[in-house]
């Protein structure tokens, strides 16, 4: 058997990152950078306001106290947008409005709160009770989030809510970044009937679909095909052409890829020169298929246990579907937690472990398994109930009640 870490890279070999292109701001959200974002702004902009208050002289205010107070004659009024810088006299100062334009006579901005009338009467005069802390209290100098010229946003970085709030900031209105890959799921099986049919002994509902658009949509890849067929290679095959015609640049399919007599995607594709069918020292996922198709696109042949599928998901077509978008991390967060139960472990195969994480207590984390056994290819209804995957490497002892574990965080 190979290692998780062989298939990984044989997989990762063979992956050529998707076209890219120049959308706008507006569109490219879930979208990877293949250019660094370079902001032409300054942030700040100009010196502003960081509180509501009096834009002052702080040789003016700096003595200010209860007993001592300092009355100002208010000159002007700077609300948020405008482009006002009224010139200040020793004794002066003008009312202000978070974010305005911090006048180029006014070193500091007094709040409200500090002085004796707040907001009250303050287009005439204010008396300052409470001196500022310094030269520059609550004022926001230019250039001290970014500078014009700075990196706003590196290459390979995902286009999240955050990022697009940083790219519009910084004044960015359109972004290079890869197109989102085009990826073809199939279950196969005879056993598989579309949701809310009527089931006879031997049938199940036909969930790998579901499982695996998801993953794919969670990845930022787009599904253009889905399908389900049955243990009959022709189909199969028919499946993979309609793949091709779709544009796809991976094909997923789940089952048909074990030891059994009617493993249709081993049938099919047997003698393809460019698909291996392999044993990967893994629990779950053991069976693995994996090469190109005519025409280009990577295939991926994962088992049919829906835990099976899950983990190789996660393991060999997550990174690729990355990789492919030139994202410039492809790896989960891992964390060593105890854990709160034990569980059997296999022998000579790295272990992959459904879990889910206890956050109860902010100063220790657990992880609880979300099978009494810790194990099951086939529990796709524990599934639903994991958030993590507790890693234990193959030779490790049975896990008991209380042991360090490496876990793998989904969310």
């Amino acid at each position: 058997m190979r290692t998780v870490a062989e298939h990984r890279a044989q997989v990762l070999g063979a992956v050529r990152r998707v076209p890219a292109t120049e959308v706008p701001l507006a569109v490219a959200a879930g979208r990877t950078l293949v250019a660094d974002v370079v902001t032409a702004l300054d942030l700040p902009l100009w010196d502003n306001a960081a509180m509501d208050g009096f834009a002052v002289r702080f040789a003016d205010v700096h003595a200010a106290s209860p007993d001592l107070p300092v009355s100002l004659r208010v000159v002007a009024d700077v609300p948020a947008g405008s482009d006002a810088d009224p010139p200040l006299r020793a004794g002066e100062a003008a009312r202000i409005m978070t974010g305005a334009p911090v006048p180029t006579a006014a070193d500091t901005v007094v709040p409200f709160e500090a002085t004796r009338s707040g907001l009250a009467d303050s287009l005439s005069g204010t008396t300052v009770v409470t001196a500022p802390r310094a030269r520059g209290a609550h004022v926001r100098r230019r250039a001290d989030d970014i500078a014009a010229g700075d990196v706003v946003l590196p290459a390979g970085e995902r286009l999240g809510a955050w990022q697009m709030g940083a790219a519009a900031a910084a004044g960015v209105s359109a972004v290079r970044v890869t197109r989102a890959p085009r990826v073809a799921v199939v279950s196969t099986g005879d056993e598989l009937r579309p949701l809310g049919s009527a089931l006879r002994r031997g049938q199940i509902p036909e969930s790998n679909a579901t499982l695996l658009a998801n993953l794919v949509a969670e990845a930022d890849a787009d599904v253009v095909l889905r399908e389900s067929v049955g243990d009959e290679a022709g189909a199969f095959l028919a499946v993979l052409d309609r793949a091709r015609a779709a544009g796809a640049d991976v094909v997923v399919t789940s089952g048909g890829v074990s030891a059994g007599a009617f493993e249709v995607v081993k049938i099919a594709l047997d003698g393809a020169d460019s698909i291996r069918f392999v044993s990967v020292a893994m629990q779950p996922g053991r069976p693995q298929a994996f090469g190109t198709l005519p025409g280009g696109a990577l295939f991926f042949g994962l088992p049919g246990n829906p835990v099976g599928v899950a983990v190789s998901f996660e393991l060999f077509v997550r990174p690729a579907l990355l990789r492919l978008q030139g994202r410039a991390g492809l790896d989960r967060p891992m964390l060593r937690l105890p854990a709160a139960s034990g569980w059997r472990t296999p022998p000579a195969r790295r272990q992959y472990v459904p879990v889910r994480v206890i956050r109860d207590d902010p100063a220790q984390w657990t992880v609880s398994t979300v099978v009494a056994e810790g194990s099951g290819a086939h529990r796709a209804g524990a599934l639903g109930r994991a958030d993590a995957y507790a890693v234990v490497e193959p030779g490790s002892p049975d896990v008991a009640p209380g042991d360090l574990v490496d876990v793998m965080l989904l969310s």
